[in-house]
């Protein structure tokens, strides 16, 4: 029998996102037409449409498994960001494109940061594969983000943090934003941090589990 993605895919977006009070009609309308099932391993396709974090890289060589977040979490994150249109985005962590290519609907222009060699190059395959021409992917250290790409509206970081690199801020434009979740488990906090005047402030939305995001640990400890 094959699934009916699409059908999946609605499922996802009323039992899963709208419940946990996501509202914004062009979030919801991002995650209906991208296809999760297209970022995510052949292996683990049947599973795109569950509310639960995807395993997308095994871990090896003293490296850490890679995840896609699972829908609701990413959700709530991305109606925090409040993404605009004209909103020049760097998306750190960016693991396989998921999060990316529901990021290339709402803003005018995306740069996915992945520093997994094998990752980066698959997430391009597959942003390219569902037309998502705004969003370029480049490949190196997460905690650097990405200078080159000029000052940014949004900083979007995929996964929890320990710390944020103060170079990581120098990058976000006057008036951006950067939302985050710091800490770990249950007592994981999402943060959204804006610059004004060249000072950044920031204020505590909600608690969220996610998984840890490499680079941005302080101790092997925490790392999933």
């Amino acid at each position: 029998m094959v699934a009916d993605f699409a059908e999946l895919r609605r499922k996802m977006v009323d039992n899963q996102i709208r419940t946990v009070d996501v509202t914004d009609l062009s979030v919801l309308e991002a995650f209906l037409m991208v296809p999760r099932e297209d970022f995510v391993p052949e292996d683990m396709k049947a599973l795109s449409y569950l509310d639960t974090d995807i395993i997308v890289y095994p871990a090896q060589n003293g490296f850490p498994a890679c995840y896609s977040m699972g829908p609701a979490s990413l959700a709530k994150l991305l109606q925090l960001a409040a993404v605009k249109s004209s909103d020049i985005v760097l998306d750190i962590g960016a693991n396989s494109g998921y999060c990316a290519a529901l990021l290339s609907k709402l803003a005018g222009a995306v740069v996915a940061l992945e520093s997994n060699k094998a990752l980066s190059e698959r997430a391009a395959e597959a942003l390219k594969r569902n037309q998502c021409d705004n969003v370029v992917v480049v490949h190196g250290p997460l905690e650097q983000g990405y200078v080159a790409g000029g000052a940014y509206d949004l900083i979007f970081i995929e996964g929890s943090v320990d710390f944020i690199p103060e170079g990581i801020f120098d990058q976000m434009r006057d008036g951006g934003r950067l939302v985050v979740v710091e800490g770990h488990g249950n007592s994981g906090v999402t943060r959204i941090y804006v610059k004004e005047d060249g000072l950044i402030a920031s204020r505590r939305a909600f608690n969220l589990a996610v998984k840890g995001l490499l680079g941005f640990l302080k101790t092997p400890d925490f790392i999933f």
